[in-house]
């Protein structure tokens, strides 16, 4: 291995990756006077499939911070109803706009701009540093304990210690991998084709699902295009690129008649990429000196497009208990147990919401030619009733249980650089 660097970095708290979870939390922890190092491996934010839904939960969040006016300023659109159309032809709408909120729609904004977003306003706080281009190697265990972690760069191999290491570092964490967690998984029946086509103004402003025998897709509005995710069975993406793709468009003008006439604008498998579906969840989020939050601690499944919510719900319920331990410099695995104590059943009771979506309609679509008439009616019927119509959107947009920011604004905000540039000498912190 690499010799580790001198230059030893001393933090309160260092974050391993800088998704909506990382971000949110280095933000939150500056605030309230925390020192936070905040490591990303890659140079920037632009990542394909990335998630860009921004619901109702998240922006009451910003709104507690103070943020979700300037946010808001940023270029979006707002979607306040989803629609699915069954096999059957039956139309299931609802809608946010019943909902008690100051926000009831779902903004869509590329998550790019929404860290560049929050790590800009974590910037302004002197105790938060972002480092780019800084990859995770390993942890750094002492007598049982998590210590730091080492990282590396273009110049070498760096350590940094810090009273509490976490793993915000995703689905593929390499953290709670070093930390011996162990991880149950599951696997849902289904992966995603991406692609787009071209969007015309007077279309409606919606996210839409369309399915038919064996087939099924959902619809997102981005302003110039339609963002289109085509689901099918876990593991055929082969066999969908091996039909060709004259019968993939003939598929979808089929699937989606609304858009027949832009099929065509497919002209080649690059612009279709593949989402491979995971879902998982650690047993215990936690070690003495370790937490694991967002994708890290429970991969979500893409279905209602919740998992950038339930990652922000992480970080905010991680600030809440841990900010004051942390200003004593006194951390315990019964702080870290209680993050998770918090977090863990709505975690659980969406992944088994999505898992019996997954099951009961993605998987009955995909696999059967003529999916049963009865259950669909059911469901639409049901849906109407005002009080059950609103169920779907409640889950949709707070999750199932609604955290609300507790750690305190202690450190005054003030313009900072938002990130170091890994080209220059890393300082020294105490």
């Amino acid at each position: 291995m690499t010799a580790v660097a001198e230059d030893d970095v001393r933090v309160d708290c260092c974050i391993a990756g800088c998704g909506p979870a990382g971000a949110m939390l280095g933000l939150l922890l500056a605030r309230a006077g925390l020192n936070v190092l905040v490591l990303e491996k890659h140079g920037d934010f632009l990542r394909d499939f990335r998630g860009d839904t921004i619901h109702p939960s998240t922006l009451e969040i910003l709104a507690e911070l103070g943020l979700a006016e300037r946010f808001l300023q940023l270029p979006h659109s707002e979607v306040s109803s989803l629609t699915a159309r069954t096999p059957a032809g039956l139309d299931i709408d609802f809608s946010f706009r019943r909902l008690k909120t100051r926000f009831p729609f779902i903004a869509f904004v590329p998550q790019w701009d929404f860290l560049d977003f929050i790590t800009d306003e974590a910037a302004r706080y002197p105790g938060f540093e972002l480092l780019m281009n800084a990859e995770v190697v390993d942890l750094i265990q002492e007598d049982g304990v998590v210590r730091g972690l080492t990282y590396c760069d273009g110049t070498g191999e760096h350590e940094v210690r810090a009273r509490l290491t976490v793993g915000a570092d995703g689905r593929s964490s390499r953290t709670r991998e070093a930390a011996g967690l162990r991880v149950i998984a599951t696997s849902p029946p289904m992966d995603v084709l991406s692609f787009r086509l071209s969007r015309r103004p007077e279309e409606p402003e919606t996210i839409a699902m369309r399915s038919g025998p064996g087939k099924a897709a959902i619809l997102i509005d981005r302003h110039e295009y339609w963002q289109i995710g085509y689901i099918i069975p876990k593991g055929d993406a082969e066999k969908v690129r091996a039909a060709g793709l004259p019968a993939f468009r003939r598929t979808l003008a089929k699937l989606i008649p609304d858009l027949a006439d832009r099929v065509d604008e497919i002209q080649d498998w690059d612009q279709v990429k593949l989402l491979t579906v995971r879902s998982d969840r650690l047993v215990r989020w936690y070690t003495r000196g370790y937490l694991a939050i967002g994708d890290a601690a429970h991969a979500m499944s893409p279905v209602a497009g919740v998992g950038i919510n339930v990652a922000i719900q992480d970080a905010v319920v991680a600030a809440n208990v841990l900010w004051e331990p942390l200003r004593r410099g006194r951390i315990s695995t019964r702080d870290l147990a209680k993050v998770q104590r918090e977090r863990e059943l709505p975690v659980r009771i969406t992944q088994a919401v999505q898992a019996f979506i997954q099951q009961m309609f993605f998987k009955a679509v995909l696999t059967s030619s003529k999916p049963p008439l009865l259950p669909q009616r059911i469901l639409w019927l049901l849906l109407r009733l005002p009080v059950l119509g609103d169920v779907p959107a409640r889950f949709v947009a707070f999750g199932i249980r609604r955290p609300h920011v507790e750690s305190p604004a202690l450190a005054t905000s003030v313009e900072h650089p938002t990130a170091i540039d890994l080209a220059e000498e890393v300082p020294a912190r105490t």
